[in-house]
Parts: C-alpha cells; structure tokens; sequence
C-alpha cells in the first residue's frame, strides 16, 4: 500500500512540480497544468494518463484504476487506487504523469540523471560514466 505521504514526496522531487491546494484538494503542477491530484479523502490519486489507454487499464486491473468522472474524459486523466498499488507503480504512474506535462527536454534530462550508471573501475574507485575504465 501506498500512501499519501509518499506521493507527495516523490512529486515534490520532481523538476518544475509545485503543489498547490484548490478547494481543499492537493495538486502538482507544472505551470498550470495539473499532473497529479490527491482524492480529499485520500484514497485515490488522479494522475494524467494517455487517453488510447485508459479503457484498457480500467478494464484489465478494475480493482486499480477508475475513469474520471464523464465531465473529466476529456482530459488525459485516469484515478488509482492507493491501496492497490506498490511503490515502484506509484512511482511510474507519477513520474509518467509528470512526463506528460513537462518540456521533453526536461523529462529526457531528468530520464539520463536516474540512469547514470555507476560501475566500478580498474583502479577500484568508482566511476559516473559507463565509458571510463
């Protein structure tokens, strides 16, 4: 299970990401897009979604994920289950979310700074580049 705590702490991280509260609910931001929205009963989060996959989500893992209300399929949006989903799934959902609204500059800076591999050199000291040996 995931909580609330949790999200919030993972968005915060996140380049350009602000929170806001809008009639006591909990959003991130970037400029004025929303990418994630806390439920006020903190149950669910709203994350922005591809629309093309949205039926099949819903419809594969119901126990998961739920449309947006009819007013709301406009947008790229789909609900989650907090209860139902681990860290790492949390973890994807927002950071894709997230990717949505950012400059793909941004996003594709923020994809090399996580994969930075680190290995150990023949020296024995450790290296931040898959080239140097």
């Amino acid at each position: 299970m995931v909580t609330v705590e949790q999200v919030c702490a993972l968005a915060r991280t996140l380049p350009r990401a602000y929170e806001v509260w809008v009639y006591g609910q909990r959003k991130f931001r970037v400029k004025q897009i929303v990418f994630l929205a806390i439920s006020r009963d903190e149950t669910t989060m709203g994350i922005a979604f591809p629309k093309d996959w949205r039926t099949i989500v819903v419809e594969s893992e119901p126990h998961k994920f739920t449309l947006p209300r009819e007013s709301d399929l406009r947008f790229h949006w789909i609900h989650v289950r907090l209860d139902a989903i681990d860290r790492q799934e949390m973890r994807d959902l927002v950071v894709d979310g997230w990717k949505m609204v950012v400059p793909k500059y941004v996003a594709a800076a923020y994809d090399q700074a996580q994969a930075v591999p680190r290995r150990i050199s023949s020296a024995g000291t450790r290296s931040g580049s898959a080239l140097s040996d």
